[in-house]
């Protein structure tokens, strides 16, 4: 007892919060149990690769918004193509499309060429390779970039940890943002031991990033709650409690 007495609010919420780490890690691997059980039988969706699913997966049954908060107008094929950067007026990199692997290459070396010219990050992604969207975060935040989703566009997925890189992160009122279980991207079918070891070290890199960001833990429980082929939308009340944004929504009242 005088132990636990001598523990601080800190050490206790971060006890706290890696149990429900935990606990969310044994769903992850019913979840893969349940995917390739199913790829036996039919084609499966491959939470890896957002090619293969819909731009805007099914919304979770429960929480709030259970629906898109706002419509993407993005054409859906443009955006499952390989994600692309565009340099447009005023300092802004426009990122558009699925983060497949190999966009951080071409990101740092775009990021190169510009200089000290972008001052911003402009998002439109569904998501996609976990390993590029750290890597292109990480360069943003050394870079000092802020990040940013205009009204009718998407960032899912793995998109929410590019945007946790900028420095100013502002979602317009009307952006869809959304969450769901990540999962590796290999197409090597694995044990359910290495699928756990995978998961875990996955979760924790996650973790460990956004928190360095100031995203709190809220945002990742709110992915590890939501199944791969089902996507938390994510309102303005819970993005500006979970740190993900830090300025006032574009186009709100």
């Amino acid at each position: 007892m005088e132990r636990l007495a001598r523990l601080d609010d800190g050490q206790m919420m971060r006890a706290f919060f890696y149990g429900l780490l935990a606990t969310a890690l044994v769903f992850v691997l019913m979840d893969w149990r349940t995917i390739s059980q199913e790829a036996a039988l039919v084609p499966a969706y491959d939470p890896a690769n957002p090619a293969s699913e819909p731009v805007l997966p099914p919304a979770l049954t429960t929480g709030e918004p259970e629906d898109a908060p706002g419509e993407v107008t993005t054409d859906a094929e443009t955006l499952k193509q390989a994600i692309r950067f565009e340099l447009q007026p005023g300092g802004v990199m426009l990122a558009k499309g699925a983060i497949d692997p190999g966009s951080a290459t071409r990101f740092a070396a775009e990021i190169e060429a510009r200089g000290e010219y972008v001052k911003v990050v402009q998002l439109d992604s569904p998501g996609g390779s976990v390993s590029d969207a750290l890597a292109m975060s990480k360069l943003i935040r050394e870079r000092q970039l802020n990040t940013v989703v205009e009204k009718g566009a998407l960032c899912a997925s793995s998109c929410p940890i590019l945007l946790s890189g900028g420095v100013e992160r502002t979602v317009a009122e009307g952006a869809v943002v959304g969450v769901h279980q990540i999962f590796n991207g290999t197409r090597e079918k694995l044990s359910p031991e290495m699928a756990m070891s995978e998961a875990q070290r996955t979760t924790a890199t996650i973790t460990r990033h956004l928190d360095a960001m100031g995203i709190k833990p809220g945002l990742w429980q709110r992915a590890m709650d939501t199944p791969p082929d089902r996507l938390a939308y994510l309102s303005v009340k819970e993005m500006r409690a979970f740190g993900l944004t830090t300025a006032a929504e574009k186009g709100a009242p």
